[in-house]
């Protein structure tokens, strides 16, 4: 066992161009989504305009810089199109990692699973020697490597199939397969589609049909995409999986690109070289047309930032071993996970609930009994009154806000209760959070929340 770790480890090698076009593929990727994440005039509305951020426990001192905050992405549009020239390449994947990971943290109303996804792809990148092959640092040095330890392909490889493969299992549950909830109550509502959407998506057995497909896809894709004979035939799948999934769903973002593009890394390194030579091609003939001449430059005296081979491996073992027990932390909670969140985020349980919530807050002074209620729409945006409305952490976070505010208002002897009634796939409305719990007597940890009411119904699964 040990000597094929040691072989694996020393011995088995690849070529670079894998990595390579990773690199091109994942920076110019980051470097459009900023730009769409930007015009869509979303940094103002998420980050700039709320009086009020919800924090990551553990993360409280993540803070927005107001009208500076559009720095924050200037240096995201920057470092990201370095990263796909290869320009500085460590540097430049580093300060992505750091500032993109950063803006997620400001405010945890914007959580998105493939937010999440890209901060763990460009820490695993921040490991990888993904810059010295078909490069602007290559370029410069007249350096290019050729071969890399087959393991750090494989470290990109793995997480993929970890995502995948979670997203998977979470998916075979009762409401997923047995009631084809929630899938059933969104593609009802898609029936603005052309041709299908006023009878096709309105039929039980699309509903059916596209849970199963869903839960099978998950669980099954990362093996073909690894497997030899079966991997174009997977890749062909994957785009048809997330084009269908962007039609059918528009809101989900990027996420459908970054899965298309992630999969390309299964590839054989040939299918990478010739990639790359179409993309030389591009830019030479692109050069050419505006007259300018690419010379060779050697400038040998370039720094380069070389992590210790043995370091590399360490981390990346780490960060994989992380990324299987992590998701599984909500076994350590008591209740229905859906219901709770507790250990919902960071799992990879992709598009498994829909929830509405409405949720009010009682401000009572203790001694004399006297109370009012708080409009919410004094405080948060319609976003962020939607996602706390259902999110437990979310509701706790907010009175610990308001029992503050109004503190520093001189309202003495303060308690906070709320109404708060949730609906979740489907369901009936219930209460939510016990009313009688002084949502200002705990604080926000990894202890269970024993003041969130049970669901009155069992979801079965894992």
């Amino acid at each position: 066992m040990w000597r094929f770790i040691h072989d694996y480890y020393s011995n088995k090698k690849a070529h670079p161009s894998t990595l390579a076009f990773f690199r091109i593929s994942f920076g110019t990727l980051m470097f459009f989504s900023t730009l769409r994440f930007w015009s869509n005039g979303w940094i103002e509305t998420l980050y700039i305009k709320p009086d009020f951020h919800f924090k990551y426990y553990l993360f409280e001192w993540v803070n927005d810089f107001g009208n500076n905050t559009y720095i924050l992405f200037v240096i995201c549009l920057i470092s990201s199109l370095f990263v796909a020239l290869g320009y500085k390449y460590r540097l430049s994947i580093i300060t992505f990692f750091i500032f993109f990971t950063y803006i997620e943290l400001i405010d945890k109303t914007t959580y998105l699973n493939h937010y999440y996804l890209t901060s763990c792809i460009a820490f695993v990148m921040c490991f990888l020697p993904a810059g010295n092959y078909y490069s602007l640092d290559s370029y410069f040095t007249g350096e290019e490597v050729e071969e890399v330890p087959v393991w750090t392909i494989d470290s990109i490889k793995i997480f993929i199939c970890l995502v995948y493969f979670y997203a998977g299992i979470a998916k075979i549950n009762s409401d997923w397969l047995i009631e084809a909830q929630p899938l059933s109550l969104w593609l009802k509502s898609r029936y603005d589609l052309p041709l299908i959407g006023q009878n096709f998506m309105q039929l039980k057995f699309t509903h059916y049909l596209a849970s199963w497909f869903g839960m099978l896809y998950d669980v099954c894709i990362p093996f073909f995409l690894l497997i030899k004979r079966t991997k174009y035939f997977a890749f062909i799948f994957v785009i048809i999986f997330h084009v269908l999934t962007k039609v059918f769903f528009p809101s989900i973002g990027m996420f459908p690109y970054i899965m298309i593009s992630s999969a390309v890394i299964f590839f054989d390194s040939n299918i990478h070289i010739k990639l790359l030579n179409f993309i030389k091609i591009v830019i030479l003939r692109a050069s050419s047309f505006i007259g300018f001449k690419i010379n060779q430059i050697n400038e040998n005296k370039k720094t380069k930032i070389i992590l210790p081979k043995r370091v590399v491996f360490i981390s990346l073992s780490l960060f994989l071993a992380f990324q299987v027990l992590f998701p599984l932390r909500n076994l350590l909670y008591p209740g229905e996970l859906f219901w709770n969140e507790q250990g919902y985020r960071f799992s990879w349980r992709v598009m498994l609930m829909e929830k509405k919530g409405n949720t009010t807050f009682k401000i009572k002074d203790s001694v004399n009994g006297n109370y009012f209620y708080v409009k919410n729409e004094d405080f948060l945006t319609p976003f962020q009154e939607k996602q706390m409305s259902f999110q437990p952490d979310f509701i706790l976070e907010y009175a610990q806000y308001l029992g503050s505010y109004y503190k520093v208002k001189g309202v003495r002897n303060i308690q906070i209760f709320t109404d708060s009634f949730v609906a979740l796939n489907g369901r009936p409305s219930q209460r939510f959070i016990d009313p009688n719990f002084d949502l200002l007597s705990t604080k926000e940890s990894f202890n269970s929340k024993k003041w969130i009411l049970p669901l009155n119904y069992e979801i079965k699964g894992f």
